[in-house]
């Protein structure tokens, strides 16, 4: 996918970029030379059927999985390895670490640490990274929950809250990292159907306010009303790829026009 023209006409590069993207795991080839282009501010819906390689492509982009060839770019540098003697090589943790920084991730199940009240699963990364002193953190992790609609919920645990909660909780804490892109692996896939909206109405307002995101889902009136791109993978390809009104009211390939029969 080519780079995005502004409305001056000039062209901007992407924020994240996938190039001839490889996984296997074992014989299995998940991920079979996928490209992706992910402009500042956008949202890309991932859409397709389970096994397709939508959620091993968040977690290379996120090394969270190591990429059997192909390379993930933000603004022109490789993540997770460098380039040396016309081979690449894995970088060290301290800079995979710093580099994942810049990436935040929201998952199915929420991932709270149990032990830990709501305001310090959201101050713990911060802190513990030198990102932010407590007072700041905890200040910043109270604006978040205002932002998410918890500000009432700071000093509750997780299992007094329910799962629309507790994922409101996730998406603030991978906020209160300051991430340039935010990754989301069906983030409403877990809920119950009466705890959807809440979490929809978030990132909703979080691509509204700019952010970058890439959001792997099954909710496609979200991917009709929120994404600048809607990605369609099958076996570990991008089947097609374009605007919601191309992807949703023109499909081109047959195996789009399959999978939207059975989804909607």
């Amino acid at each position: 996918m080519n780079p995005e023209p502004t409305t001056s006409g000039a062209v901007t590069q992407p924020l994240l970029s996938i190039r001839g993207l490889h996984k296997f795991f074992g014989p299995l080839h998940v991920l079979r030379g996928v490209d992706l282009d992910v402009h500042q501010g956008q949202v890309a819906c991932l859409l397709g059927p389970s096994g397709s390689g939508k959620s091993t492509l968040l977690r290379c982009i996120n090394h969270l999985e190591t990429v059997d060839a192909g390379r993930i770019t933000m603004e022109g540098t490789t993540l997770s390895y460098m380039e040396r003697g016309g081979k690449m090589h894995l970088r060290g943790r301290r800079e995979i670490d710093l580099q994942r920084q810049d990436i935040g991730m929201v998952f199915q199940h929420f991932n709270l640490f149990p032990h830990y009240s709501v305001i310090e699963n959201i101050t713990l990364a911060p802190t513990l990274l030198g990102k932010a002193s407590r007072a700041t953190a905890k200040a910043n992790a109270m604006e978040l929950l205002e932002q998410v609609g918890l500000a009432d919920k700071a000093q509750s645990y997780p299992m007094a809250l329910s799962g629309g909660q507790k994922q409101r909780v996730a998406i603030a804490r991978a906020l209160a990292m300051k991430p340039r892109v935010m990754l989301f692996d069906e983030p409403t896939s877990a809920l119950d159907p009466e705890l959807v909206g809440e979490v929809l109405k978030v990132m909703k307002s979080l691509a509204e306010n700019g952010m970058t995101m890439i959001v792997v889902t099954h909710e496609m009136t979200f991917a009709r009303e929120v994404a600048d791109q809607v990605v369609v993978m099958g076996d570990g390809i991008i089947v097609e790829a374009g605007t919601p009104e191309q992807v949703f009211d023109h499909p081109q390939h047959e195996r789009t026009q399959n999978f939207l029969r059975h989804v909607h």
